[in-house]
């Protein structure tokens, strides 16, 4: 079973082949190789696919980088695919189904990344609109062609909203746009920088402050201690 996706057109399709013999352009390939389609039948010639994973007859999902075509048990952390810790630093053996493919996969991923001759319906020949937009400021921005000048906020994609009550009224909804530069942000910097650099001439001024204290003291317990000596040495010869 072949599961395609067509990023250009944003649909997705399940293919059963039951003949065998057509799959075998795709065995001994590696998860992100590309492969001619044209194997699989005259509807798929001229297309280029990419294995992108698959699963096993049991559902081990393929991982990438372990070379091998069978299942193998591996020591999976935080930030390895296939696995997702429950704890803070906790590891797990899991069982994963290597790179390679061969004959025991249940379901293959494909996508397409050159198309044939012939439209392949629900894949190539309809196109699903996107549901969301970009979010950041300078996304939006790449998106639609805009300079600096123009305003972010009229661009932003916003999607209806139906109500399951039909008595109400359908609304929209648009994303909070990240990074947005505005003059409240630009305000709180100069805010905030004007703190800084007075909390900087504070500690100058306290450091100062300080070392002349010290210098002081320093000078103080010095001239005692010269004192001390002083009346020591004049004791001394009175008493002689």
């Amino acid at each position: 079973m072949l599961n395609i996706a067509n990023p250009a057109t944003g649909c997705q399709k399940l293919i059963e082949i039951d003949d065998e013999r057509r799959l075998r352009g795709f065995y001994d390939k590696r998860m992100a190789q590309e492969v001619a389609g044209d194997s699989l039948g005259d509807e798929f010639k001229g297309y280029v696919f990419r294995i992108s994973g698959g699963n096993d007859k049991q559902g081990f999902p393929m991982k990438q980088g372990v070379l091998l075509p069978h299942r193998v048990r591996l020591l999976l952390s935080k930030g390895h695919s296939c696995y997702r810790p429950r704890r803070t630093g906790e590891r797990k053996r899991k069982s994963v189904r290597g790179c390679i493919v061969q004959s025991d996969l249940a379901v293959m991923n494909l996508v397409v990344v050159k198309q044939g001759e012939q439209d392949i319906p629900g894949l190539t020949d309809t196109t699903v609109p996107k549901r969301l937009g970009p979010k950041r400021a300078n996304n939006i921005r790449k998106f639609f062609n805009l300079s600096k000048e123009d305003d972010v906020r009229q661009y932003v994609i916003r999607r209806t909203i139906q109500p399951a009550n039909p008595n109400k009224k359908p609304y929209t909804k648009a994303p909070k746009i990240q990074r947005l530069v505005t003059p409240v942000t630009l305000r709180r910097q100069r805010i905030k920088k004007l703190a800084k650099a007075k909390r900087h001439e504070r500690r100058t001024e306290a450091e100062a402050e300080y070392k002349q204290l010290l210098a002081k003291r320093v000078k103080e317990a010095k001239d005692r201690k010269i004192e001390r000596r002083r009346t020591s040495s004049m004791q001394k010869s009175s008493s002689a």
